[in-house]
């Protein structure tokens, strides 16, 4: 089998920063499908991805497709013979020329031929324009008098097989082994004499990373490089990193500064500032705190490096200088004063103002601080002034700082440094391994946040359905679940649902407290899964309905080291089979009477069951209560081996069937251990 290297580039205008890895990622995507649908072979696939160009370099690439037969299935042998014919002229051939194959229950006739492979080059530019075209592009371009449409403007095409260029014309383009450089230094344009040869070819002739993945490397390295160069740490924002990786094709860090007057404003702000508008990288001195200066990556090697440093400087002033102005207009105005603005924010439709909703956070911070013996008062006020750095200056620049913000302001008015971290940190967490708040207020206000916006979203019909889920709510979820579970909250989850649906308006339904609970499950079952623990425990817990997710969370754990005992698949099978000798039997008890029960084997498991259960009564120690379980193992077997539930005298009968039922119960004061055969 004849093989070849396969490469496409696309040259363009500068795409989005952001949306480059998924471009690079879904075209190379596409080729792939499209490749395999021609069952068309090759070895691997590499992407490529600079600010202006998508590539995709298939490594041997199969030259032509392997010879196939054809076959059509035609009308039975019984059928009239003008539906034979008929059917032996649509194939082109006579009716000898047909056979007879059985298929089922009948005999049918059969057309067959062989159908030559095509050669691969002859179908890389439908290949190649259907991968293009298929590239999900949400709002895409036209440009010039052509009907052309894609994210941005193209500008040339490449499109060799081997060293061969390959025939074809694609979004107005006309394929060659033509490529271009950088704009204003180095070979502007030039040729790939192989497909094997691109990402070398292109560092070779115009010092182009065209490999994403490592062209950012080099940029951690090399801002990495400049911060030690300073005696200082870079932090490096993963993020922001991608993006700087997305707007530069030939990287080359380099460090300025900013007057240290600006160090007064918030460290947050200036960091915004600088990574927001201007992509740059902070420096912290080695006590961790913020220093002047930043660092930048330019798109070119320049020997006058000093302009470079002194236009970003320049750039930088007004920004920070914004920030600074923002900071001194927003410290004249108290948090408490802004909160008749709020008022005259529209949170949601049906859910009032966000001043209504400071309300709801206010009167349910307090509600959740008495059960977790936190201040109420601060937590009170906390879920009262929350949401008013919202209509701040500063705030409205940088929507980012929402909460850190509200900190500084609150210490500014003179509230306590508990109010004042509460506000800082309910957002939190933010997203997936981000940090929880510190202070039991700020747990407070973080989880009667999320709790109001989840239960009022839900409440009006608009929760997450199928893929869609436009407010976050299944990300809102998992945090509260994770404040709950990993800060050891023993809250009544199904309580809070309830009390937050009752703060709502009458345009809420109160009703759907249920529905909520279960959505809520499942992002815990999500949280499970992360976590890699057993989808049987999960399933064995919850068919118990704990109300605490972090009771939840104890019992998983304790059935996680039950199921490592070797008792455990004898008992967990005892489960299963007590399980089914129940489920046709109603008005059972979990009340026995010793005196009615006449075997030994009986009247050891009840004495056994009994030291369990004044054991059980007294302990929320799952692990233990698992292993206090576990010590009936010897009685629940020798119960099955010796004595028959079924019993003709029905009030024995009756008694046996309770005991099991409270044995059963016993194990279900943790979870449903049936649940994990």
């Amino acid at each position: 089998m004849k093989t070849q290297d396969f490469l496409l580039e696309l040259g363009t205008e500068e795409l989005p920063p952001k949306l480059l890895p998924k471009l690079s990622q879904a075209l190379t995507d596409n080729i792939v499908n499209e490749l395999k649908s021609l069952k068309l072979s090759f070895s691997s696939v590499e992407s490529f991805a600079t600010p202006r160009r998508l590539a995709v370099l298939v490594h041997d690439l199969e030259l032509q497709q392997e010879d196939q037969i054809i076959e059509r299935k035609g009308p039975s042998v019984s059928a009239p013979d003008q539906a034979v014919d008929g059917f032996a002229k649509s194939c082109g051939v006579s009716k000898s020329d047909l056979q007879q194959k059985s298929f089922g229950k009948a005999d049918y006739y059969f057309f067959s031929k062989e159908q030559k492979g095509l050669e691969t080059k002859g179908l890389l530019q439908v290949v190649v324009d259907t991968a293009i075209k298929n590239i999900p592009i949400a709002r895409p371009m036209r440009w010039g008098s052509s009907d052309m449409q894609f994210v941005r403007p193209t500008h040339w095409l490449v499109m060799l097989l081997g060293g061969e260029i390959v025939e074809a014309t694609i979004t107005g383009l006309t394929a060659g082994n033509t490529t271009r450089g950088l704009r204003f230094t180095g070979k502007q344009k030039f040729t790939i004499d192989q497909a094997k040869d691109y990402r070398q070819t292109m560092m070779d002739q115009a010092q182009i990373e065209v490999d994403f993945n490592l062209r950012k490397e080099m940029i951690r390295q090399q801002v990495t490089k400049v911060a030690n160069d300073n005696k200082a740490t870079a932090v490096i924002d993963e993020a922001l990193l991608s993006e700087v990786c997305a707007l530069v094709e030939y990287p080359c860090a380099f460090s300025g500064g900013f007057s240290e007057s600006f160090l007064v404003v918030p460290e947050e702000a200036l960091i915004s500032a600088m990574k927001s508008h201007q992509k740059y990288f902070h420096m912290l001195d080695s006590d961790g705190k913020l220093l002047p200066s930043f660092i930048s990556v330019a798109n070119i090697e320049s020997s006058e490096i000093s302009v470079i440093i002194d236009g970003n400087e320049r750039v930088i002033h007004p920004r920070l200088a914004d920030s600074e102005f923002f900071w001194d207009q927003d410290k004249c105005q108290t948090l408490e004063s802004r909160l008749e603005k709020l008022d005259r924010v529209l949170f949601m439709k049906s859910l009032g103002s966000m001043g209504d909703k400071a309300k709801r956070i206010e009167e349910l911070s307090g509600s959740i601080a008495s059960m977790m013996g936190a201040n109420e008062i601060d937590s009170k006020r906390a879920g009262l002034l929350c949401k008013t750095d919202l209509v701040s200056e500063m705030v409205g620049e940088f929507a980012d700082l929402q909460g850190v913000m509200g900190g500084y302001y609150a210490l500014n008015d003179g509230e306590s440094s508990a109010v004042a971290t509460a506000i800082s940190e309910h957002y939190h967490p933010r997203f997936s391994g981000d940090t929880l708040p510190s202070t039991p207020e700020g747990l407070v206000v973080a989880i009667a946040d999320k709790l109001d916006t989840i239960t009022g979203i839900y409440g009006i019909g608009q929760g997450p359905t199928g893929s869609k889920d436009p407010y976050a709510l299944r990300r809102m979820a998992l945090g509260l679940l994770r404040i709950m579970v990993e800060s050891k909250l023993k809250l009544n989850l199904k309580a809070l649902i309830s009390a937050s649906l009752s703060a709502h308006s009458t345009d809420v339904n109160k009703d759907c407290a249920p529905v909520i609970y279960t959505f809520m499950m499942d992002r815990l079952r999500a949280y499970y899964k992360e976590q890699k623990l057993s989808a049987k425990a999960f399933e064995a817990v919850l068919a118990v309905q704990p109300e605490s997710p972090f009771d939840f969370h104890l019992r998983v754990e304790a059935l996680d080291i039950f199921t490592k005992d070797e008792a455990s698949a004898s008992l967990i099978e005892a489960n299963k089979r007590i399980a089914n000798m129940l489920k046709d039997h109603q008005n059972l008890s979990t009340k026995v009477s010793l005196s009615i029960l006449v075997e030994p084997a009986e009247k050891a498991l009840f004495e056994a069951a009994t030291l369990v259960e004044a054991k059980l009564t007294k302990s929320t120690n799952y692990i233990d209560n698992m292993q206090q379980l576990i010590a009936l193992k010897v009685s629940i077997d020798t119960f099955f081996d010796e004595v028959m539930v079924n019993a003709k005298d029905e009030q024995l009968k009756a008694a046996r069937l309770n005991l099991i039922n409270w044995i059963r119960s016993l194990f279900l004061s943790v979870a449903d251990v049936s649940h994990l055969s």
